[in-house]
């Protein structure tokens, strides 16, 4: 199989805000789907992973964003899985507009998980191999982001329609509870550039998260998700997200 999996998608009123710009969220969806499309190429998609008990997690993004494209566009999508670390499976994507401008990049990190304990199954316990190839244009590997006081907080319940089909919130909305803490009228002024996203452990339904808040320097908000855990505290997700 091709290393470089390639699709074209177009943007449409689901994927935007109300300004009519890509959300933030839509970038890791396209990632995310781009990426199990390429999978059901190379036989380790989902499916095939379900029936030896086991899926996919994605525990960090880095994401650098050129330009945030707009509602109708076109997208020419690029992505490739990069050579296996001891615990992870990375993968590269690149987005293009029709004039094959760059509109943004990003790197995530992936897992495999074990269906029913929910530990996570190291690449060489695995039995599952993925040919990676470097093509010298991917980011850096997201690095874990350091725990802050934040002084801002809100409560948010994980419900029905925040859950993917492995049962826990989806990555892509942990990106739209952020951009809901913000009103219209920052969204309005300013855009990401860059942002990571770092999932520490799985946000399952019925579960209420405390987001924790601020802006740690000029534009750079960073964001942490706690919950109770046996009456101790545990940091569920990190996001920091630098505007223009």
């Amino acid at each position: 199989m091709e290393p470089i999996y390639q699709q074209d998608f177009e943007i449409t009123d689901v994927h935007v805000d109300r300004y009519g710009r890509l959300r933030p969220s839509m970038i890791l969806y396209f990632a995310q789907e781009i990426a199990g499309m390429h999978c059901t190429e190379l036989a380790v998609d989902s499916d095939i992973l379900a029936q030896r008990r086991l899926f996919w997690a994605v525990t960090r993004h880095r994401v650098q964003v050129s330009r945030m494209p707009l509602h109708a566009e076109k997208l020419h999508i690029e992505t490739w899985p990069m050579p296996t670390t001891r615990v992870a499976y990375p993968r590269s994507m690149v987005a293009y507009d029709e004039q094959g401008q760059e509109c943004f990049r990003s790197i995530s990190l992936w897992v495999l998980m074990d269906l029913d304990t929910r530990n996570m199954i190291l690449p060489g316990k695995s039995g599952i191999s993925v040919v990676g190839t470097l093509r010298g244009n991917e980011l850096p590997s997201p690095t874990g982001l350091i725990a802050k006081p934040l002084g801002s907080q809100r409560e948010r319940r994980v419900c029905f329609t925040d859950l993917d089909r492995n049962g826990h919130m989806n990555n892509t909305r942990y990106l739209d509870w952020i951009g809901d803490l913000l009103p219209s009228s920052f969204h309005g002024q300013h855009t990401p550039k860059e942002f990571t996203v770092c999932y520490l452990s799985e946000a399952r339904e019925g579960q209420t998260l405390n987001l924790q808040w601020d802006f740690i320097e000029d534009g750079c908000l960073q964001v942490d998700g706690h919950r109770m855990n046996t009456d101790a505290d545990e940091r569920v997700f990190s996001a920091r997200i630098l505007f223009d």
